[in-house]
């Protein structure tokens, strides 16, 4: 059964253009998204508290240290910069620091194609917006409900909530990605699950323009004249201008419809001492956070592997570059990822990208192994830009323990899908299995494949695995490949002549919390696999603002027994206790090339088959009379058609999901304590308590 294939635009190559247009989104109501009160008084209340504390006096004389965030420019005077093919400037100053070095390094990359200019440098800052600062720099349009914000030059806007950014004036960088003027707002997400968002403003190569007089025009569209006055004042050259407004979609009223999710995106209680209120920002949705809150931290082997893995993606190396990312749990893999995909997206319109992490899926839900083209920034995490990706295979479990041929089949098979004539750069992620089974799957990947850089990723100093080095591999075995192997099996060769070689990158994670998981709220593995599906099934609701609908108030397909196929690849099933298992749980929606045929009854697959996924759905009942199944799924109709198949993986609905959809009766649809343990698989919901492993307690 063939699935909708990406559809290669012939002539020349776009392998590197200027994707600088100026894309529109349609506009949306906005409403006033203040902050929690409960919140701003918690927050009030812990600092209030923080300031009855003693303190220690300040010397005033005292010399003070140089900060890493506040280096001062050489004193040898001010030099001519060096114009870049991206409008980024180079500073030649012989005294600066090893940060403030790096820090230069990393953004040559993440500037946009622009002019050449020459131009005197400004002046190096860099520093936190917070306190007065940001009270200053900020203003608020309430006729529209939004605000506009003076950034200058290196100066961070770190927070936490959800917004649309449009940058005014300069540039401003977040994640990677470079946000000019007279480009589309982008939406915007930091929620408590993972690190929050900073933004930072860029140098502008826009030296001829006349300052006060063009921003004078773009500001008199959004405040007021006393507001405006007092902004215009602020602005220079070196200054970029951003527009804050509110966020509010179906994926966030669905998810705030939930109790334990509605302050998602508010500060968690380790940085509620952190949070700067009664800013023009805060009753937007934004939380502006002090500079005590780090924010993403890259070391300096980070900043080089990023430096080196796009210059070879801008035509450094013959062909395309494939760059696999790898390395143990919870060392950043999946943050890597996305900066490098952000960073590209500055120059190219568009990244593949090879899923085959199960358990951590960046656009679909858990247990799926996928092929899709990237051509939007990540800005949030997995759960904010869940996707339909071009190829999806549905593996149906977290871990690829119980059947490593699959798993490698699986892969083979998207790799074989994609067009072999293009051009872009090809991403690869890996699961955080290092050792035994998962270094071999490596080893395999890396010789079936035409890899041309591997990003290894370790933490501590040490490496948890040995280096993937193309030597370690001349010796190494794989679960389905010995030495001595070619770089790539013959089937993948035949156009896209892989190198003999690939480069080896080895990055050092050093970060708070590294390698180990999350202990605060929804920053856990399996919290957090709960949201990206969450947000798929919140494509069920209606686009249109209002109130969230139940699974059970929502109108379904019926779906002949004849027609489909059922399996479940998860574990062993007795064929009469199928529907049973069936009944009330997530589907996905799969394309057997084989035409399904029926004596009369259901028809169940005896193995788990490698096919095509278009997407998911949730069995909501079985009609063993009529011979029907009902089904809801958002995918498209014309695409449901095609579906034959339904498979039953490991991967359950969220408990909340059936928890939280009383009826008229007061009673709950698919919940029940009256159920009996006889039946295979069956047993109560599972209540993740918090508990923490005993053999990880002394790693806190």
């Amino acid at each position: 059964m063939k699935v909708n294939k990406h559809v290669q635009v012939k002539g020349k190559s776009q392998k590197w253009k200027d994707v600088r247009s100026k894309r529109c989104r349609p506009s949306i109501k906005t409403s006033d998204l203040d902050s929690s009160t409960v919140l701003v008084r918690v927050i009030k209340e812990q600092q209030v508290s923080a300031k009855k504390k003693p303190s220690v006096k300040r010397l005033k004389n005292k010399a003070k240290t140089v900060s890493d965030h506040k280096i001062k420019p050489s004193e040898s005077g001010v030099s001519k910069p060096n114009p870049q093919t991206n409008g980024s400037l180079m500073f030649p100053l012989d005294t600066e620091g090893e940060d403030l070095q790096d820090l230069k390094e990393y953004s040559q990359m993440i500037h946009r194609n622009g002019p050449q200019t020459s131009a005197d440098s400004w002046d190096i800052k860099f520093g936190r917006l917070e306190g007065e600062a940001l009270h200053n720099s900020a203003q608020r349009g309430d006729r529209h409900n939004h605000a506009v914000l003076v950034m200058q030059k290196d100066e961070t806007l770190c927070f936490r909530g959800k917004c649309f950014l449009t940058c005014l004036y300069g540039r401003v960088e977040v994640m990677g990605f470079t946000i000019e003027e007279g480009q589309k707002s982008y939406p915007l997400y930091s929620p408590a699950s993972h690190c929050p968002l900073t933004v930072r403003a860029l140098e502008t190569s826009h030296f001829h323009r006349n300052d006060r007089a063009e921003a004078s025009q773009i500001l008199q569209k959004y405040l007021p004249p006393a507001s405006r006055k007092r902004l215009l004042k602020k602005i220079t050259l070196a200054s970029s201008v951003i527009l804050v407004e509110p966020m509010e979609t179906p994926l966030t009223r669905f998810l705030s419809s939930f109790t334990h999710l509605s302050e998602l995106f508010s500060p968690p209680a380790s940085e509620l001492l952190s949070a700067v209120l009664d800013t023009p920002l805060n009753g937007l949705g934004v939380i502006p956070l002090t500079s005590a809150i780090e924010g993403l931290k890259m070391s300096r082997s980070y900043r080089d592997a990023l430096n080196i893995a796009v210059s070879a993606c801008r035509g450094d190396m013959d062909g395309c570059a494939v760059i696999l990312v790898c390395g143990t749990k919870n060392v950043g893999k999946s943050t890597f990822i996305r900066i490098l995909i952000n960073t590209l997206l500055n120059h190219t319109s568009s990244v593949d990208y090879l899923e085959g992490d199960l358990g951590q899926t960046e656009f679909t839900p858990a247990g799926c192994l996928s092929l899709l083209t990237v051509r939007e920034p990540l800005l949030g995490p997995p759960f904010t830009h869940q996707n339909t990706p071009e190829h999806m295979i549905y593996y149906g479990d977290l871990s690829c323990e119980p059947d490593l041929s699959r798993y490698l089949e699986s892969l083979k098979s998207l790799w074989r899908r994609r067009p072999k004539s293009r051009e872009t750069p090809f991403i690869i992620n890996t699961m955080g299995w290092v050792k035994g089974f998962g270094l071999q799957l490596l080893v395999d990947l890396i010789r079936f494949l035409p890899v041309s850089h591997v990003i290894q990723l370790s933490h501590g100093g040490t490496n948890q695995c040995p280096p993937l080095t193309p030597e370690f591999l001349r010796t190494a075995h794989g679960c389905q490949t010995h030495p001595p192997a070619q770089t790539a099996m013959d089937e993948f060769t035949e156009s896209l002549s892989p190198p003999k070689n690939y480069s080896h990158l080895a990055v050092q994670a050093d970060f708070k919390g590294v390698a180990r998981q999350g202990t605060a709220k929804h920053q856990r593995s399996n919290e957090q696999r709960e949201l990206s599906l969450m947000a798929y099934l919140s494509q069920l609701q209606s686009s249109e603002p209002g109130p969230v609908r139940p699974l059970h108030s929502l109108t379904p397909y019926q779906v002949p027994h004849t027609v489909v196929a059922l399996g479940v690849i998860h574990s062993e099933v007795a064929p009469s206790h199928v529907f049973h298992a069936f009944n009330a749980s997530l589907v996905a929606l799969c394309c057997l090339t084989e035409k399904v045929t029926s004596k009369g009854g259901p028809v169940l697959l005896p193995q788990a088959p490698v096919c095509p996924c278009v997407g998911f759905g949730v069995l909501r009942g079985v009609d063993m009379g009529r011979g029907l199944y009902f089904v809801l799924s958002p995918v498209d109709p014309s695409v449901l058609r095609k579906v034959n198949c339904l498979l039953l993986g490991a991967v359950s609905l969220p408990s909340c999901i059936l928890t939280t959809q009383a009826d008229s009766d007061g009673e709950t649809p698919y919940v029940t304590t009256d159920y009996s343990f006889d039946l295979t698989g069956a047993g109560k919901l599972r209540v993740f308590k918090g508990l923490m492993r005993p053999s990880h307690a002394g790693m806190q």
